[in-house]
């Protein structure tokens, strides 16, 4: 965490403001968190909406700071979710919707923000047990992609996501937005090719990966017998040979029409409700009477 960052935190804590300037420091840091080096740098990122943050406050993330637009002040949830944060040594922020339109990059934005810190689960902390379904995916670009496939294995049961090599940033502002508070549901991982080989060598586990050029339909393959790790490629080049020679099935998912390939999030939310078919079933509410 940068200097600049600390001396903020400690005029800041524990403490209410109203900021109406797009000069003020504090806004001018929470902007920055638009740019990977300080995410990185200091650890945090944004979230936005006002179900998103209190299901992430009541999951336990850790949030810094609390920004809402001064027209939604009096809501009974807002000022009980600021006293919390207060409460918990944070900084709540009461602004005008032009600072929040200035911090989110977006016209009409959400009436709610906060920001958290950053959480990665380390791959040792990894066990597959039975019954469980983890995706890895090697070098997505797209952070709509990532946050779409987040939100998906959250809905599906998938019990965590592993980032292999150089994958986009799951706690940029988009990826987020596209989660839908997924993000704060599932364990996230980040490892190089490498660590995911040799953590996948210390498992008895299935690696299934989806490639262009698998032999198997993935509705044919038995995703029941052991943990399995659904295996995703990059959007244009796919798996490397590196990964796809570790597998221990390769899926294709059939095509009938002119395009060449799939939406990455698309085929990812295939593969996904096919392992997890035979654990889920469709609970249906009793009809009104």
């Amino acid at each position: 965490m940068s200097a600049k960052t600390n001396d903020l935190k400690k005029r800041r804590v524990g403490t209410v403001k109203e900021v109406t300037s797009l000069a003020n420091p504090i806004v001018k840091d929470i902007k920055s968190l638009a740019q990977k080096k300080n995410r990185d740098g200091s650890n945090r990122f944004i979230a936005e909406g006002l179900k998103l943050i209190v299901d992430a406050i009541d999951l336990g993330w850790d949030i810094e700071t609390l920004i809402y637009a001064k027209s939604v002040a009096d809501k009974p949830l807002i000022q009980k979710k600021a006293a919390q944060v207060v409460a918990n040594s944070g900084l709540v922020l009461e602004v005008s919707e032009k600072v929040l339109t200035s911090i989110t990059r977006k016209d009409n934005p959400q009436m709610v923000v906060g920001v958290f810190s950053q959480k990665f689960t380390p791959i040792e902390d990894i066990k597959p047990q039975p019954d469980e379904t983890y995706i890895a995916l090697d070098r997505v670009r797209d952070p709509g992609n990532l946050g779409t496939i987040i939100r998906t294995a959250d809905a599906a049961g998938i019990s965590g996501i592993i980032l292999v090599g150089a994958t986009t940033d799951p706690f940029s502002i988009e990826a987020v937005r596209a989660t839908m508070g997924s993000v704060f549901s599932l364990p996230i991982s980040r490892v190089s090719i490498d660590e995911f080989i040799s953590w996948k060598d210390r498992h008895d586990i299935s690696i299934i990966g989806s490639h262009l050029k698998g032999s198997k339909d993935y509705r044919a393959i038995d995703y029941k017998t052991k943990p399995c790790i659904l295996l995703m490629g990059n959007e244009q080049a796919g798996l490397p040979e590196e990964l796809s020679s570790t597998c221990d099935a390769l899926a294709r998912i059939p095509q009938v029409g002119d395009a060449d390939s799939l939406n990455l999030a698309i085929a990812t939310g295939l593969m996904i409700y096919e392992a997890r078919r035979h654990l889920l079933e469709l609970d249906l509410l009793e009809p009104v009477k």
